[in-house]
């Protein structure tokens, strides 16, 4: 009986939240810049999801609001990249595959509090958003961030990051910094 518990206890998913779970994250960095290729007034709102696939966790529930995200907005001029933390393996699920470019890279990228995250860069090239999808552990339209800011650009409004706290399904993006003596 302990046996089909842990392995029940596994198979949901609950085994790994000691890597994961609800955290309470400041999420204040604005430094992000596209790549030159990228960056500029193109006209197109920029939209990069930074994900990590040992938070399987998070992605779930994040990578089905991507989904949604991606058909909802099909039509507009939005377009959709991923960056995969560095040092990582793993993909994205298969109905992701092929709906977002993947970058090696974003400068400022190290300074990312947590994933999942995401950065959307409005048409003119300026960053308008850089923090998490949602608040809570269930990442959803009724709870994100993502559509109302979209909806906010995609009228032409300006918009210019800002700090936020938020309480979610966060795993920690940055390695954690050791001290090196004599330097």
């Amino acid at each position: 009986m302990l046996a089909t518990a842990t392995a029940l206890w596994q198979y949901f998913g609950f085994g790994n939240q000691s890597s994961w779970g609800e955290r309470a994250m400041v999420f204040e960095d604005s430094a992000l810049q596209l790549p030159p290729e990228l960056a500029g007034a193109t006209g197109r709102i920029r939209l990069v999801h930074f994900w990590d696939p040992e938070c399987a966790g998070c992605n779930r529930e994040t990578s089905a609001h991507l989904s949604y995200l991606i058909s909802m907005y099909r039509r507009e001029d939005i377009d959709f990249f991923s960056v995969q933390k560095p040092g990582t393996k793993g993909q994205l699920p298969a109905f992701l595959q092929g709906k977002l470019t993947p970058l090696a890279h974003i400068d400022g990228m190290a300074h990312i509090p947590a994933s999942p995250f995401v950065a959307i860069w409005d048409g003119q090239g300026q960053l308008a958003y850089a923090g998490p999808y949602s608040l809570g552990m269930v990442c959803t339209s009724a709870n994100s961030f993502v559509e109302p800011l979209l909806e906010r650009l995609f009228k032409g409004e300006s918009l210019t990051p800002t700090g936020i706290l938020a309480v979610g399904c966060y795993c920690p993006w940055a390695e954690p910094q050791t001290s090196q003596a004599g330097h």
